[in-house]
């Protein structure tokens, strides 16, 4: 993780997190920062306020969503507490404002418009991927004044189509509504590909600028894994405006 994190389009930045730096013990050990585990939450709190420093972000403007695998999205200008509904998009025009959407295998998906001044995160698994929330975004970001073709996506870390092993019926199912998310694991079986129906999702939604931080959360061992580990934490990926009036969000 780059401190004040990485460029996605002009005067938007964006940031994924990994499992390392942080202050929680095994199995979370140690950037936990979801809420809803075992762990201490005095600890993901504490992980939460530092990765914030570390990215030159005030601790206090991070919106965490209460994610339940929806097609859900809210329009956000200041972070909820602790009384967040359930929903797994959000947007925001606030500079400073940083999105920030969780992942264990789960996709990530973080969307700007350096024009409109409009940025977005999703968190699109395999229920939220069918559901379609990341059109979902992309619409709800487009009736706020983003246009999709000048968006840009970051598409993160999650499970690959070679490892998200399903049963059959899962995939035929699946499949039949997003042919894109049909594979096939190393081993011959039955898999979905989330990554390739985001992209399908996205490309049809109207974004030409698709990015993708590739790895896979089965396979690398610097991220979490629910489908590796099954008892572990969760890492984020966060988007914000910078703050105009104050320069980049630096430290």
């Amino acid at each position: 993780m780059e401190p004040a994190g990485t460029e996605l389009a002009p005067g938007i930045r964006y940031a994924v997190t990994d499992r390392h730096g942080g202050f929680s013990g095994p199995p979370f050990d140690s950037r936990h920062l979801g809420g809803a585990t075992e762990d201490s939450y005095q600890d993901v709190l504490r992980n939460r306020e530092s990765t914030a420093r570390e990215l030159g972000l005030a601790p206090d403007r991070v919106v965490w969503m209460r994610q339940v695998h929806s097609a859900t999205v809210a329009r956000v200008s200041r972070p909820w507490g602790s009384d967040a509904p359930g929903l797994d998009a959000v947007l925001t025009d606030e500079p400073g404002l940083a999105l920030a959407a969780l992942a264990a295998d789960c996709a990530s998906v973080l969307l700007g418009d350096p024009v409109a001044r409009l940025v977005g995160a999703a968190h699109s698994g395999r229920v939220g991927t069918l559901a379609g929330v990341v059109p979902n975004l992309v619409a709800a970001m487009a009736e706020a004044g983003a246009e999709p073709a000048r968006m840009t996506a970051l598409v993160g870390p999650m499970a690959c189509g070679r490892c998200y092993e399903v049963p059959e019926p899962m995939r035929a199912e699946a499949s039949a509504t997003l042919p894109a998310l049909w594979s096939t694991t190393r081993q011959g079986t039955p898999a979905l590909d989330i990554r390739a129906a985001i992209t399908a999702q996205l490309t049809a939604a109207g974004l030409t600028e698709i990015r993708h931080d590739p790895r896979c959360t089965i396979e690398d061992p610097d991220l979490f894994s629910h489908r590796r580990d099954h008892r572990t934490g969760r890492f984020a990926s966060y988007i914000w405006l910078e703050d105009r009036s104050q320069g980049s969000v630096t430290m």
